[in-house]
């Protein structure tokens, strides 16, 4: 087998390529745009290529398979077995180096890339997010320039209304036309008009995130779910996209990073927080459905109250523990090709009708 391990650069990327049989190696150096990876694919004719995971992945992946590379291995530097340790020289050889030994021993820790479709949409699901989190930014800086002046505006979204933001707008003036004494006026428009532009930008992503995920059952089936909105049934349609490729539930658990650290030695056996390896923003949004579950998923609601116990310090490990389950069931449900079912879950038939 030809194996070519390609550490990717930039602008230019490193390849190292070696004949498993003969043990005939070498390096070559490329320039890291499709016309000139095509040539180096074509010209090698290697029969897997190994690469680290990063914003290319996709790209070089997709160009690798249509030049006639059979195998495509994305390594997960995240894990454990690809972390540096102890060494004096770290190099872009070095790198490649190790990809081709990892994959010719077998132990290449690996990451699923999904196809090209997929990967935009996950793109663009991360972008909304980016979006809301700019907004509540100047959201943040509206609140403090009328703190700074001895102005308020009402708590939560109650700062937002129509009513608030023409208040709003009353205040602020013209950067150009505000005194010595009233610059922040002028800093207020500004911020009105950028909060202004976010909005109407991250409608228009949502209506296109909306469009996309009544094309596809998958989102509709996650839907009926108790607690789980649109963001959060695409977030987890886009992530867990093949759902075959997990064997077990709790390799579910593992890849969203909601399961503890074990520290084991002989007869000690500890875990701590959870890892928080993954998707943040999937974490984020299954905690954050997982309190609105509570009042209407009484089975998820037994999983809090069993793991809470009454204590006060334990609700954000139990508020986790509902977020691991409510993983685990939409991972099914996407396995099974199946919707909300309240009796596969536990929940008492006479409960049912809460759910719905």
């Amino acid at each position: 087998m030809r194996i070519l391990a390609l550490d990717v650069g930039k602008s230019k990327s490193v390849a190292y390529e070696v004949d498993t049989r003969t043990g005939e190696c070498g390096f070559t150096k490329v320039v890291t745009r499709p016309a000139e990876l095509r040539r180096l694919f074509v010209r090698r004719r290697s029969d897997r290529l190994v690469m680290e995971i990063g914003p290319m992945a996709g790209w070089i992946g997709d160009l690798a398979r249509v030049s006639g590379i059979r195998q495509v291995q994305v390594a997960n530097v995240a894990h454990e077995a690809w972390r540096w340790r102890n060494v004096r020289r770290k190099t872009d050889r070095d790198d490649a180096v190790k990809l081709a030994d990892l994959s010719m021993a077998g132990r290449l820790p690996q990451v699923h890339v999904p196809e090209a479709a997929t990967r935009q949409w996950r793109q663009v699901i991360g972008y909304r997010a980016k979006l809301v989190g700019r907004r509540t930014a100047v959201k943040n800086r509206i609140r403090a320039i009328l703190a700074s002046v001895g102005e308020t505006l009402p708590p939560s979204q109650r700062g937002w209304t129509r009513q608030a933001l023409a208040q709003l707008r009353s205040l602020a003036r013209p950067l150009v036309e505000t005194g010595p004494q009233d610059l922040w006026r002028g800093e207020l428009a500004l911020e009105l008009e950028t909060l202004e532009r976010l909005d109407a930008q991250i409608a228009t992503v949502e209506a296109r995130l909306d469009a996309l995920a009544e094309a596809d059952g998958r989102v509709a089936r996650l839907r009926t779910i108790p607690g789980v909105g649109p963001r959060l049934a695409e977030l987890l349609v886009a992530l867990i996209d093949q759902a075959h490729r997990f064997r077990r539930a709790n390799q579910i658990g593992s890849y969203l990073g909601l399961v503890p650290r074990q520290f084991q030695s002989g007869a000690m056996d500890r875990h701590g927080r959870i890892t928080r390896r993954g998707n943040r923003l999937a974490r984020s949004l299954l905690v954050e459905a997982s309190w609105v579950a509570l009042r209407y998923n009484p089975h998820l609601r037994a999983i809090y109250e069993r793991v809470h116990r009454g204590s006060r310090t334990r609700r954000k490990v139990a508020i986790v523990a509902v977020a691991r389950r409510l993983a685990v069931i939409a991972w099914a449900m996407l396995r099974d090709g199946t919707t909300w079912q309240p009796d596969r879950v536990g929940v008492p038939a006479e409960a049912s009708a809460a759910c719905h």
